[in-house]
């Protein structure tokens, strides 16, 4: 409960306003919504586009590739791979464009400095 007290304390402590008002915070944000909103759109532009050639392209959808599997089945699938790939994009662009900024701010906010995991560097432990 002691460790609970002072991480609260140090949170109440810093003034969110004036962090977010940084010229890193700004960085920060503008590069975190340059990669989100771009591939938030193209992906559900590309998701939409999957349904209305379910609904209303029924004849090229269900045109048979190999077997019983048709393009309707290959677009789905895509689907699934194409959100996976999304994700891994994302994690790989946070790890080089957004963590090490971030991580700066939260130094700037704490006082401390921590590793990639999160863990603190020195000092005490969580």
């Amino acid at each position: 409960m002691g460790q609970h007290a002072q991480e609260a304390d140090a949170a109440a402590a810093v003034d969110f306003k004036e962090v977010q008002s940084t010229e890193r915070f700004q960085q920060l944000r503008k590069r975190h919504r340059s990669f989100v909103f771009p591939m938030a759109i193209a992906f559900l532009l590309w998701y939409f586009a999957y349904v209305v050639l379910a609904d209303y392209a029924v004849g090229f959808m269900s045109t048979k590739v190999w077997g019983n599997i048709n393009i309707g089945l290959i677009l789905g699938l895509l689907q699934f791979v194409s959100t996976f790939a999304i994700t891994g994009w994302y994690v790989s662009y946070s790890n080089r464009k957004l963590d090490p900024i971030a991580a700066e701010i939260r130094h700037e906010i704490e006082g401390h400095e921590f590793d990639k995991h999160g863990n603190q560097i020195g000092g005490a432990t969580k």
